[in-house]
């Protein structure tokens, strides 16, 4: 495995464990690759450190514990924050479920009253939504903030 940091279009960090430099372009290219924050799929690898063995097992294991701890520490304060955004964002807006890109068109083009929506759409039909000149925006929502009653 190798681990790259990652970054969004959004200058977002994160990181991203592959099986080889080979897979990663791979996924990359495919654009399957997405910001755990935005939902950018405009993914690069950022700076890395090489990780040179330069002692025992014991010593290899202790710098892993640290690295994840360092990783996990990096998200610590963000949760909260997030959870209220998509909090909020659930709380203000009307879901309308698989039917998300007809109606952001029906309301960009005023055949609907404006008002804000949430739902599904599929990668293409954000594409197509954005080369309309609709603003979507990709926001991963966990499945226990969608099954909580608004």
């Amino acid at each position: 495995m190798i681990v790259f940091n990652l970054t969004c279009g959004n200058d977002h960090s994160f990181e991203g464990w592959f099986a080889s430099s080979a897979e990663f372009e791979r996924q990359q290219h495919a654009t399957q690759l997405n910001c755990p924050m935005c939902g950018d799929s405009t993914v690069s690898k950022g700076m890395n450190a090489p990780y040179v063995n330069i002692g025992s097992a014991q010593q290899a294991a202790d710098n892993a514990a640290l690295t994840s701890k360092a990783a996990a520490a990096q998200y610590i304060n963000i949760g909260a924050e997030v959870t209220r955004m998509i909090e909020h964002l659930i709380a203000n807006t009307d879901d309308v479920g698989n039917d998300f890109p007809e109606e952001a068109r029906k309301i960009h083009y005023q055949e609907a009253p404006e008002r804000k929506i949430r739902g599904s759409a599929s990668r293409d039909e954000v594409e197509e939504l954005r080369d309309e000149g609709i603003e979507v925006v990709a926001v991963p929502v966990p499945r226990h903030l969608l099954d909580k009653p608004h």
